[in-house]
């Protein structure tokens, strides 16, 4: 059975040209709906993933419809292929169900691989590269004076912590981590 899935990112977007296309390209039936591609919680997504059988063909209109990061669009076409669902990209010409099809979507997902690696490859390189000059990443600590008077307001057990938090400007995790290296 050929199932079909189209989505918009927002709500004043359009379905229709997806529709039409899902189908004329077969599908039965459709599950739509209008949100980001980037939240995870996408109950018609979820469904759909839950209504596909062995042997049927999920249908969309581009890979991006399915899922917006590399990684999520990766771990989803995995899915698919371990419980023997094949997926159709109108747009992209992809369809595993044919050797040709399977072939260039394991390239796709190769190179996407490829990229992903390449990316923390610098990421590490740069980092590496500003610890020999001196920078640190990360957030910068809070002055240890801020620091001090916050630790000494929550000993003093007149104020909640919310309250030092607010007139000292150091976060809670800050202060309970400096309350935790103390004792």
């Amino acid at each position: 059975m050929r199932i079909g899935y189209a989505r918009v990112s927002k709500t004043e977007q359009n379905l229709d040209l997806q529709l039409d296309t899902l189908k004329k390209a077969g599908a039965e039936e459709i599950f739509h709906e209008k949100m980001s591609g980037k939240r995870d919680d996408r109950p018609e997504l979820n469904r759909l993933l839950q209504y596909l059988r062995k042997g049927d063909s999920l249908v969309i209109y581009k890979l991006d419809r399915l899922g917006r990061s590399t990684k999520k669009l990766l771990e989803l076409a995995e899915e698919l292929d371990s419980r023997g669902i094949e997926l159709i990209s109108t747009q992209d010409q992809i369809d595993t169900s044919t050797a040709i099809g399977k072939a260039m979507f394991r390239m796709l997902m190769v190179l996407a691989e490829m990229e992903r690696d390449i990316t923390a490859e610098r990421t590490i390189a740069g980092l590496e590269a500003a610890r020999a000059r001196g920078r640190v990443g990360g957030r910068p600590k809070k002055e240890k004076k801020a620091v001090e008077k916050a630790v000494k307001l929550y000993h003093s057990k007149e104020y909640t912590v919310s309250e030092i938090t607010e007139m000292t400007g150091v976060s809670k995790a800050s202060l309970y981590r400096t309350l935790k290296i103390a004792t």
